[in-house]
């Protein structure tokens, strides 16, 4: 669990990395201040956010799978997953975002209640179509809701995509970590 009361490495302001960063053996966390406005954003056409449910439950999770394949992360099998929704005081149904188009599920974002993103995923038949992005402002848009002053998220130095899309969403760099060996 991070410790928001201590701040990491320099201001967020001063932190980004050069453009050849992309080790696979670091990590960035991400944070995106709330209290800055935040701009509407429309949803790509045919596209749709639907509520997370147990008849889209194994779509999801089969994205976030892929999405761990694509850019990192873990993701428990799919019974021990759903499981947490009903355990674990950090999961939420509310706060697992999910859109669809005529085919199904295309990106997912699953948050925490302590106001971060856990997982965010969009589809490659969906990408470069700013699902990504509507998702992010959607998700921003939730957790101001809910009177949070920021969001976090951890994200692959060598995943340029992603960092480009959160960027691009007002994300500010607030640490460099080293993986941890397994």
């Amino acid at each position: 669990m991070l410790d928001r009361s201590r701040t990491y490495g320099r201001s967020p302001g001063n932190l980004r990395p050069a453009l050849n960063d992309a080790s696979t053996g670091h990590y960035w966390l991400m944070r995106r201040d709330l209290s800055q406005p935040l701009r509407a954003g429309a949803w790509p056409r045919s596209l749709c956010l639907v509520p997370f449910s147990a008849g889209n439950a194994s779509a999801v999770h089969q994205l976030l799978m892929l999405g761990t394949e694509l850019g990192g992360g873990r993701v428990p099998e799919l019974r021990t997953w759903l499981e947490g929704f009903d355990s674990d005081p950090e999961f939420d149904r509310r706060l697992c975002f999910v859109v669809e188009d005529s085919s199904g599920v295309v990106a997912v974002a699953q948050c925490w209640t302590s106001s971060f993103i856990r997982n965010l995923v969009v589809h490659p038949r969906a990408q470069g179509r700013g699902v990504g992005l509507a998702l992010l402002r959607r998700v921003f848009e939730a957790f101001a809701e809910r009177h949070e002053g920021q969001v976090d998220l951890k994200v692959m130095e060598s995943n340029l995509t992603a960092r480009r899309v959160y960027e691009r969403a007002g994300m500010q760099y607030v640490q460099r970590c080293e993986l941890e060996a397994h």
